[in-house]
């Protein structure tokens, strides 16, 4: 069954750096809905097509990616996997992250191999 996935990243760039990279995976997808940061990722959340996978950044301008995991742990979406994307200096971030219940994380820039294997420790 195609998953639904959402996109978290305040660069337009990086989110389709992201989707191009889920797209040579063997998961297969559905659509994939875009968001500039967290506020409106929770909008997009409560709309059409349901989302089964999100992939955020952490630092983002308005709501920030650890507020937006907050926001979804403690909803009607908290069984929702959240791929956190993070840069090297975000060490203590990324342990709040999985503090907070996110899936797990890949580091920019990441290859194509640890997508893979992030997506590999899914139950989708």
């Amino acid at each position: 069954m195609p998953v639904n996935i959402l996109i978290i990243d305040d660069s337009s760039v990086m989110r389709k750096i992201v989707d191009r990279s889920l797209r040579k995976t063997q998961l297969q997808i559905g659509e994939v809905i875009e968001a500039g940061d967290g506020a409106e990722a929770l909008a997009k959340l409560n709309g059409e097509p349901k989302v089964q996978l999100v992939f955020s950044d952490v630092n983002m301008p308005n709501m920030d990616g650890l507020e937006f995991l907050k926001n979804v742990k403690g909803s009607a979406h908290k069984q929702i996997p959240v791929i956190m994307i993070t840069t090297e200096g975000t060490e203590s971030k990324v342990m709040q992250a999985l503090q907070l219940g996110a899936a797990g994380y890949v580091r920019k820039p990441f290859t194509q191999v640890q997508m893979e294997e992030v997506l590999g420790r899914l139950q989708l």
